[in-house]
């Protein structure tokens, strides 16, 4: 079979399924398609269709027959989760990955983007890191087995459309934040973590606040709707074999950025750094030329992003991952 359908607006009253549809990027997916249009959306809890086995994703595709698909459907986590964990990291997301690309295959799934993550770049990678980067050193051995699952996605799309013609795409985003974000302390990443322990900070009236490390990593960050109306973009005007960065193209320090979180939960207290704490990659910042071409740029400013994500947070406190 060899099948070629052209990139172009999608049609919004087709069926389109979000695979992890309750994540901090797939519900931020669905938010933009409802936004934009899009009638027919389907989702699944991982309660109500398992992607891990085979069988049941199949019969969904069967049944369902979705003719646009975002694959955001996986299992993430922290560093301490990936270290500790490293086979659930590959082994589950390699099965949700072949499953739903391969019922995606059978059941002629029209459109199909793939979302990745950065770290399926050399953990020395060239700052600011191209596409061409992928392949060309040594991963991050914290979170390697995640990267390899991600990076076997990119490399089944690939082979997709050079066998069977199909215009799917892969799309790796930069550190996202937002609504719906993990505020967990075991399990969040740098800027939720620094929205929770600042507003705990204020809530409690501490006069200091220490951080971890020297405050001078760089790190680059996008909102999760930017995100996600890149990936409508990307679906209805792009069509490579590459994955494409999706980021700002700009980064800033962690002491700027806790800086900022501060600012927005209104602490005024102290903010201290312990330099006995590791630091990590000293900048980890994507080129985003490729997704400029595609004609498509962040338009969420930092500032103004972690604001809306701490009224959100503050909204939602008893409710949320924390």
């Amino acid at each position: 079979m060899d099948v070629n359908y052209a990139p172009g607006a999608l049609d919004r009253e087709s069926t389109f399924y979000v695979a992890g549809h309750r994540g901090l990027v797939g519900s931020g997916i669905w938010r933009n398609l409802t936004n934009a249009g899009f009638t027919n959306l389907v989702g699944r809890t991982s309660l109500e269709l398992d992607l891990k086995d085979r069988e049941a994703t199949f019969r969904f595709f069967a049944e369902t027959k979705p003719r646009y698909v975002v694959l955001a459907a996986a299992k993430v986590g922290g560093i301490l989760a990936n270290s500790t964990f490293p086979v659930d990291f590959l082994s589950d997301n390699l099965q949700i990955q072949l499953n739903v690309l391969d019922a995606a295959r059978e059941h002629n799934v029209e459109r199909l983007l793939f979302l990745g993550s950065s770290c399926i770049y050399p953990k020395l990678a060239e700052q600011p890191i191209r596409e061409e980067s992928l392949l060309t050193g040594h991963l991050e051995p914290t979170n390697d087995a995640y990267a390899i699952a991600k990076i076997a996605g990119i490399l089944q799309i690939q082979a997709i459309r050079r066998q069977y013609g199909l215009p799917w795409i892969s799309a790796m985003p930069t550190n996202l934040y937002g609504p719906g974000d993990n505020f967990s302390p075991e399990g969040s990443h740098v800027l939720p973590a620094l929205i929770r322990r600042y507003d705990e900070a204020v809530h409690q009236g501490a006069p200091v606040v220490t951080n971890w490390g020297t405050g001078s990593p760089r790190r680059e960050f996008l909102h999760v709707d930017d995100m996600a109306a890149a990936c409508l973009h990307l679906m209805e005007n792009y069509d490579g074999p590459d994955q494409v960065n999706v980021g700002t193209g700009t980064d800033v320090t962690i002491k700027e950025l806790a800086g900022l979180v501060a600012e927005a939960v209104g602490y005024t207290g102290e903010m201290l750094w312990d330099t006995t704490k590791p630091d990590g990659t000293p900048q980890k910042l994507l080129d985003v030329s490729k997704l400029g071409d595609a004609g498509w740029h962040a338009s969420i400013g930092l500032e103004q992003g972690i604001r809306n994500t701490v009224e959100w947070y503050r909204e939602n406190v008893n409710d949320i991952r924390k």
